[in-house]
C-alpha cells in the first residue's frame, strides 16, 4: 500500500525524518508531498525544500519527494495512494490533524489517515522553532538533518548555528 506524508516542511526536521522512517516500515512505499501553498510565506521555496529534504534521506528505498499545490485527495488520488501519514507531537496537534483527516475521509472516501506519535526526543521540535533558534545564531544541528543545517546557514548567512 503506498502513503503520502504531506506537508510544508520549511524546514525539514529529524522529527520529519522520523515519522518517514516509521511510515516506511508501514507502508510499501511512502510519497513526501511538500505543499507549496501561496498563503504561507516560507523561508524555503517549495524546490529548495524538495531538495533538502532528498538530500536528508539519503538512500531510503520506497520512498519519493514530489511538490504538490492541490488539494491533498487529488494528489492523493494522482500518485495511487490511499492513506495519509501524519504525526503528532503532543495533544495540541490532534484537534487540528483530526479535523483535516475529517475533511479529506468527506472530500475522498478511498482517503484515510494513519497518525503515528512522535519519538519522545522529537516530540518539542517544529520547523517554526528551528527558524526561531537559527535566526538569533542557536545551535540547531541537533533538531535537523545536516543538510538542511548548511542550508538554514546559507539562506540566514550565518557563519555557524
Amino acid at each position: 500500500m503506498k502513503a503520502i506524508y504531506p506537508g510544508t516542511f520549511d524546514p525539514f526536521t529529524n522529527g520529519h525524518l522520523d515519522v518517514i522512517k516509521r511510515g516506511r516500515k508501514l507502508f510499501d512505499s511512502l510519497v513526501v508531498a511538500v505543499a507549496s501553498n501561496p498563503k504561507k510565506k516560507p523561508l524555503f521555496s517549495s524546490k529548495e525544500r524538495v531538495e533538502m529534504i532528498k538530500e536528508s534521506l539519503g538512500k531510503i528505498e520506497g520512498v519519493w519527494v514530489v511538490e504538490f499545490d492541490s488539494l491533498l485527495v487529488d494528489f492523493a488520488k494522482k500518485e495511487g495512494a490511499g492513506v495519509v501519514l501524519r504525526g503528532l507531537r503532543e495533544t495540541s496537534d490532534f484537534p487540528f490533524e483530526f479535523q483535516h483527516a475529517i475533511v479529506n475521509r468527506l472530500l475522498d472516501r478511498g482517503i484515510e489517515t494513519v497518525f503515528v506519535m512522535t519519538n519522545p526526543e522529537h516530540f518539542y521540535i517544529t520547523s517554526s522553532i528551528v527558524k526561531e533558534v537559527a535566526e538569533y545564531g542557536g545551535d540547531i544541528s541537533s533538531f535537523v538533518p545536516s543538510a538542511v543545517h548548511k542550508a538554514l546557514e546559507k539562506k540566514l548567512h550565518h557563519k555557524k548555528i
